[in-house]
């Protein structure tokens, strides 16, 4: 459980690093990165993670979808526990080490509202949503698909970020809202990156599920 648990805070701590990190790098050079190339490095820091971690704790990074394991029964509740703390505070110490190092970075990252509040809330429930169906269906299900998790995870990811980002922020994963908010300061609307994931990744992995059930 060890070994377990040191995968999901390494994982947590490389995605929010290099995520929130390519984000913060954008902020303080006007833009060298752009949009595209956030949700880029988002999706191939993804791929690159679960294939490099998925044999040690199955490559959650990510409360929602631990939490969603844990509602299916994929994962005890000790383990969710565990899971869920090393991600936080795996995410934590990337946001830290960003505000080390960009000390003049007022956002690090932080998911926020471009429009209202509802509509980054709905947004965030659908991405998470077809994120944790895609988990489901790929790596969990289909054996078959197993060995392309990693890729079809990563692109999910990609192409959600790449089309919601500029809105609500493409978050799917309340560690790697909660760390930059609060090293930042703007946790004014965090609530909606804590509680739209986890609905949308509990809907999405029973969906899935079902799904998968063989007809009687």
């Amino acid at each position: 459980m060890l070994k377990k648990s040191l995968a999901e805070f390494i994982g947590t701590f490389i995605l929010v690093f290099c995520g929130t990190g390519a984000c913060t790098i954008n902020e303080i050079t006007n833009g060298s990165i752009t949009h595209v190339g956030i949700a880029i490095t988002f999706g191939l820091v993804v791929t690159a993670l679960i294939y490099a971690l998925g044999n040690v704790s199955g490559a959650n990074f990510n409360p929602a979808v631990s939490i969603a394991l844990w509602l299916g029964q994929k994962m005890n509740s000790f383990t969710m526990m565990l899971y869920v703390s090393a991600q936080i505070i795996g995410a934590m110490l990337a946001s830290f080490a960003l505000h080390y190092l960009f000390p003049t970075a007022k956002m690090l990252g932080a998911t926020l509202p471009a429009g209202t509040e509802m509509q980054s809330f709905i947004l965030e429930f659908i991405l998470t949503f077809i994120l944790m169906f895609v988990i489901v269906r790929v790596a969990i299900q289909e054996v078959k698909y197993q060995n392309l998790a990693g890729i079809i995870i990563g692109f999910v990811v990609l192409f959600e970020a790449m089309f919601a980002g500029p809105i609500c922020g493409a978050s799917m994963n309340p560690a790697r809202s909660i760390a930059p908010a609060i090293v930042s300061g703007h946790i004014e609307s965090l609530w909606i990156y804590l509680l739209a994931p986890v609905l949308g990744a509990i809907a999405g992995y029973f969906v899935g599920d079902y799904l998968g059930e063989k007809e009687v």
